[in-house]
């Protein structure tokens, strides 16, 4: 039956038919290539942020006394780390990975074993719209964001590299419209 409506879904879209209400077109995932470029840490920065340097006069320590500690650069917010959203679907009520989304999930897999992103971790935010309570989607989110982990992990993707972390809909991709698809996807976010 999922294969049948898969094929009507489709055929409508070839044929510019509109959709049955609350279907979404299938759209090609992105490429290993687009994956990696979207993920991978520009040379002196991060997209949309400015890399600052600090620089201070450091006296040498008196006689006896200890040197002070430098202070630390501060620490980057998920917003300015590169990262990508990826439409992931699954069965309603469910972590279980929809056929539909494992070509997307192999990409990703084959962009991060690529060589420009071997030597970097990477978050795996699972998020909702806010269709039931907040608790049971932090509970669905996280279960959804394990279940990438262990996909990601089964094409040999070091699941060392990975933390699954349920986001549930506190950080909707369209706050104006708390159901909206685009709600429910799974955020991979470069971490280092």
């Amino acid at each position: 039956m999922r294969t049948l409506h898969t094929f009507i879904l489709a055929t409508l879209v070839a044929l510019q038919m509109p959709l049955p209400a609350g279907a979404q077109p299938a759209t090609p995932a992105p490429t290993p290539q687009e994956m990696i470029d979207a993920l991978k840490t520009p040379p002196g920065g991060t997209p949309g942020a400015t890399r600052q340097l600090r620089i201070q006069r450091v006296d040498p320590p008196a006689a006896g006394v200890a040197a002070p500690a430098p202070t630390p650069a501060p620490a980057r917010s998920d917003s300015q780390r590169p990262s990508l959203s990826l439409m992931i679907q699954f069965d309603f009520d469910s972590a279980q990975v929809s056929p539909q989304s494992q070509q997307a999930l192999g990409n990703l897999a084959q962009a991060l074993k690529s060589g420009e992103l071997a030597n970097s971790r990477f978050a795996l935010e699972g998020h909702t719209d806010r269709k039931g309570t907040a608790s049971y989607n932090l509970r669905l989110s996280q279960a959804r964001a394990d279940a990438v982990r262990t996909f990601l992990a089964q094409q040999g993707v070091d699941a060392q590299r990975l933390v699954a972390v349920g986001k549930g809909f506190s950080d909707p991709a369209r706050p104006d419209q708390p159901m909206a698809a685009e709600n429910r996807r799974v955020r991979v976010v470069n971490l280092n």
